[in-house]
């Protein structure tokens, strides 16, 4: 278990995020920022979501001077490219016919900072995942419900509809979700 002697700081708007932590028993509070998330030509995705988490703390240090402050960063990547969160319905059609019936990566990249000791950790994770072959009609149902808006690769794994997609993963589900549970635990436990 994780016994901080910090107030502990979620820098995230991610409803999935917070629920993560929830199931690591913590207690913390949500610091809702936003950071311009555009990706660099030619920048190799593992620094990208290294670097918006880098980015998200820098952020959330403006607003807390004391504590333990976790953000993260998630991006999808198919055959090279990243694919972010769709602009509206149509392109979150658009995106899951490209991942329809086939394997992409999903990254995510954390860090954990500690303003007492500041001690800082910044990681990442890579999941492989590939999606069944979808029908139209699956991708128009799924899309009204309006679940794809806000989630790089307009899926999400733990949804109700948008988990059939899923024909397999290999590595770690909960950084589909949104966070590497294993990583961020032992990060903690290192920075405390």
């Amino acid at each position: 278990m994780i016994n901080a002697s910090l107030p502990i700081y979620l820098a995230s708007k991610s409803p999935r995020r917070k629920k993560l932590l929830d199931q690591l028993n913590l207690k913390f509070k949500i610091l809702n920022i936003e950071v311009d998330e555009s990706v660099h030509n030619g920048e190799a995705p593992v620094k990208i979501v290294k670097r918006l988490s880098l980015q998200k703390l820098d952020k959330a240090l403006t607003e807390v001077k004391n504590g333990i402050i976790i953000t993260a960063d998630t991006i999808v990547v198919l055959n090279g490219k990243v694919i972010g969160k769709p602009a509206d319905e149509r392109d979150a059609k658009r995106i899951l016919k490209k991942l329809s019936g086939n394997t992409h990566i999903v990254y995510t990249g954390f860090t954990v900072y500690n303003s007492a000791s500041k001690n800082i950790i910044t990681d990442y994770e890579k999941t492989y995942v590939t999606f069944r072959k979808l029908s139209p009609g699956e991708i128009k149902d799924y899309v009204l419900t309006g679940s794809p808006m806000d989630k790089a690769g307009a899926y999400g794994i733990q949804d109700d509809f948008g988990a059939v997609f899923v024909k397999k993963i290999s590595g770690c589900y909960y950084n589909v979700v949104g966070l590497p549970l294993t990583k961020l635990y032992q990060s903690l436990l290192r920075i405390l």
